[in-house]
């Protein structure tokens, strides 16, 4: 194995969260392949550098915190990228259910102040909140009830 390769790997993972698959592509861009790609990404979960749950934890809190993602938006990006079910689960852990409830409460408050600016139809208001929620993830009962207590 080859400790300049397994260096910048390291500094790669250090640098911000990885999942195995990113750290699989960054390899195959230094031209490491196969075995010893399975040997460099072993090691670096042994030290510590590659850890999915960590990565899962990072991103659901990250993505619902800055970008206001909802569950099962952000549940199906982490699918994407090729994470076990426990490391989705364990990340999915990282949003509690009250700021989750009232994260989608300020979003929809901050949407509909916008939008009330240009639209008088209040049928027309709560069709465009409640797309804009869908498109950030959120489930649909828990948007239809939010957006009645806005009322």
């Amino acid at each position: 194995m080859d400790r300049l390769i397994l260096q910048k790997a390291a500094s790669y993972c250090a640098y911000q969260e990885r999942t195995q698959d990113e750290v699989r592509q960054r390899l195959k861009k230094w031209n490491v392949w196969g075995d010893e790609a399975d040997e460099l990404i072993a090691e670096l979960i042994s030290m510590n550098y590659l850890s999915e749950e960590r990565f899962a934890k990072t991103y659901a809190g990250g993505k619902f915190r800055i970008k206001n993602w909802g569950r099962m938006k952000i549940r199906q990006e982490l699918n994407r990228r090729g994470l076990s079910q426990y490391s989705i689960e364990k990340g999915m852990g990282e949003i509690e259910d009250k700021a989750y409830v009232e994260g989608l409460k300020a979003l929809l408050e901050k949407k509909r102040n916008l939008l009330v600016k240009t639209e008088n139809d209040p049928f027309k208001l709560k069709q465009k909140l409640v797309r804009f929620a869908l498109g950030k993830g959120y489930e649909s009962e828990l948007i239809w009830k939010t957006v009645e207590e806005l009322e």
